[in-house]
């Protein structure tokens, strides 16, 4: 193929397109990014420090966010949660690591359960749902940060008021760390867990502390409760109304998939077969869900009776920062200061984890479904993106956690509904009735905790609609500017296939493009008469090639060429492909490549208006196949000299 001389890129535009992000399988790297080294994998416990400052970071606000949802019943409530958490989501995820054992997590599930279109639509729905995840992690994790910063004793008389302006600082600085070139720091995230966790457990000690040796506080508290809410049963029945507002204490489990890959797994692991990778994989994944529930239900108890109710509400003490208004309290300042640094920091890495989360998940569907403009492979460029757009997520919130709860709980709990009804599916189809009916309870409790979410607190759902919107807006404006692109990533010819184009290459190749119907004698001898007629061709020296359209929503794929001999007279090459002109185009650049010789194919036109035509293109594959297939050929070779002829009569 002849090549075209491109002008040298300027220095901005190399530097936004290095370090291309080439996580999503079948994305190939831009001319100037730099290769990605060999990633050698960690110990489950290391990779579960990489998603638990994701995880473990909730605690910062979780508690607070469940006494201003649930008061008095917090504790109970935090139960509630935790019982899903360790009989709902950790199996249902326990199964997503079987099924997805590469990090794909449950959204690839449902995209092998799908074709066509719908499919398409669903997984870009499911990834607007994981974009206002992740997002908001991001701004959420950012405003809870400065809100430790601000409430700090020692600073709080110096940045009172100023929550938005550090909130805002502290996510361009993660887009700063990004622009200049992020490396995966499993011993970081390590480190931060273990001294955020140590924290914790000393704050918690010394809340049960107090809470022992001034023993009003329980009493105090169960009059309280029972006063409020009566019995048990009532108790349990509002804990259950008031559950889809603590969804928040959910949201580490597609984390925990997302870091699959850094699984290391046996040395006998493959692929195929990553049966040490899916193990530790699900050790990994218990042994969070276990460490969180034990923090959730003994901090939820210790703040319930021990800060006063109104710290909880919005301009109290304890209002996004619970445990650390109860490390200044009862052990310091000089111990609270480490601890809202320790918070900070977690946070803040938090974010890191949600944005590399998001730069690794959009190539990994988008640019196979030819949805993503080239410049989307590049981190840089997306690393500005979603940090303009976690900047105006900000502002629409003024930096507050409580407000933010509501969209990034709508996130948590859509992956996970989705996820559970993934696994139900598969534990349907593996003929598991008794898997099958438990993951549909769980499906049936997350859904319900969705609704619930939504119907309570509607701007999750509205972020997760711009999201939607904007990702299937910008996606179907991609793959129409990109409509003509040759996308056939390889084209295999059978030996039968082999020996016609061996045969043709010494004379001259023509080929005819016809649309298969009976396949009979007088179906391939009219069409042999027609094509001499409309283009005065003397002989009947033609290979016939047929194209059969299997899933037109599919972007690239490769192409394999069979052939056959029918009724002992005509030649005939079947292919499969998602566009008719795109395998075609494919199949003679392949020719003249390999024969040295310039192809040449016949059409007959296509009956119908243009736009008709290009709208069968553009959805089906087919439409007007010839000036379509001349197109994509203009495009992939732009030397007109060597470019395949197209005839059209």
């Amino acid at each position: 193929m002849a090549t075209t001389e491109h002008p040298p890129p300027s220095r901005l535009r190399a530097w936004m397109l290095e370090g291309l992000s080439d996580m999503g399988k079948g994305v190939q790297q831009a001319p100037h990014a730099q290769p990605e080294p060999a990633h050698k994998g960690q110990r489950w416990y290391r990779v579960m420090c990489l998603t638990g400052v994701d995880y473990f970071s909730t605690l910062g606000y979780q508690p607070g966010i469940a006494a201003l949802a649930a008061g008095l019943l917090s504790p109970v409530a935090t139960l509630v949660l935790v019982v899903v958490t360790l009989a709902g989501a950790l199996p249902v995820y326990r199964r997503v690591a079987e099924e997805s054992p590469h990090g794909e997590g449950s959204i690839a599930m449902l995209e092998r359960l799908l074709s066509f279109w719908k499919g398409k639509l669903f997984v870009l729905t499911l990834l607007g749902f994981a974009a206002t995840d992740f997002l908001i992690t991001i701004t959420l994790s950012a405003a809870d940060a400065s809100t430790h910063l601000v409430e700090n004793p020692h600073l709080q008389s110096t940045l009172h008021g100023q929550q938005m302006i550090i909130t805002l600082i502290l996510v361009a600085l993660l887009g700063a760390v990004f622009l200049k070139g992020f490396l995966e720091a499993i011993g970081v995230a390590v480190a931060l867990v273990v001294v955020y966790l140590g924290l914790n457990v000393v704050v918690v000690a010394v809340g049960f502390w107090h809470v022992i040796t001034a023993g009003h506080v329980v009493t105090d508290w169960t009059s309280a409760l029972t006063t409020e809410h009566g019995n048990v049963f009532a108790m349990i029945g509002v804990s259950l109304l008031v559950f889809p507002k603590l969804a928040l204490g959910l949201s580490g489990f597609e984390t925990g998939v997302a870091v699959m890959p850094h699984v290391q797994g046996d040395p006998g692991d493959t692929e195929e077969n990553p049966k040490g990778r899916i193990r530790d994989t699900k050790k990994l994944l218990t042994a969070a869900a276990l460490i969180m529930s034990v923090f959730l239900i003994a901090t939820s108890f210790i703040t319930t009776v021990l800060i006063p109710a109104k710290e909880f509400k919005s301009g109290g003490q304890a209002n996004g920062r619970a445990l650390a208004y109860l490390s200044h309290e009862y052990l310091g300042n000089a111990f609270g200061t480490v601890y809202d640094v320790s918070t900070i920091a977690i946070l803040w890495f938090a974010g890191a984890s949600a944005m590399a989360g998001l730069l690794n998940l959009m190539p990994r569907y988008l640019p196979r479904y030819g949805m993503a403009p080239h410049w989307a492979r590049a981190v840089r460029p997306m690393v500005i993106v979603f940090t303009l757009i976690a900047f105006l997520v900000t502002w629409i919130f003024n930096a507050s956690v409580d407000a933010q709860g509501g969209a990034y709980a709508t996130g948590v709990l859509v992956l996970m509904s989705s996820a559970a009804i993934a696994v139900t599916i598969a534990a349907r189809r593996a003929q598991q009735r008794g898997w099958t009916i438990g993951f549909a309870a769980v499906s049936a409790v997350l859904l319900y905790v969705t609704v619930a979410n939504v119907v309570e607190r509607p701007d999750g759902v509205k972020i997760g609609a711009c999201f939607i919107a904007g990702i299937i807006l910008v996606s179907l404006l991609s793959r129409l500017a990109r409509a003509f692109e040759l996308r056939v990533t390889s084209v295999t010819l059978d030996g039968m296939a082999e020996r016609f184009i061996r045969d043709m290459a010494s004379r001259k190749i023509r080929f005819i493009a016809n649309e298969p119907d009976q396949r009979d004698k007088a179906e391939y001898r009219d069409k042999i008469e027609q094509i001499q007629n409309d283009n005065d061709i003397p002989g009947e020296d033609f290979v016939f090639v047929e194209v059969t359209v299997v899933d037109p929503s599919e972007f690239e794929a490769g192409l394999t060429v069979r052939g056959e001999v029918l009724h002992n007279r005509f030649r005939v090459l079947t292919l499969e492909s998602s566009s008719i002109p795109n395998a075609l185009a494919a199949l003679l650049l392949h020719v003249r490549d390999t024969t040295n010789c310039t192809p040449h194919i016949y059409f007959e036109w296509t009956e119908g208006t243009p736009f008709a035509n290009f709208l069968r293109f553009f959805l089906f594959g087919q439409g007007e196949v010839a000036p379509v297939t001349r197109e994509v050929l203009r495009e992939a070779e732009p030397d007109r000299a060597r470019r395949p002829r197209v005839h059209t009569g």
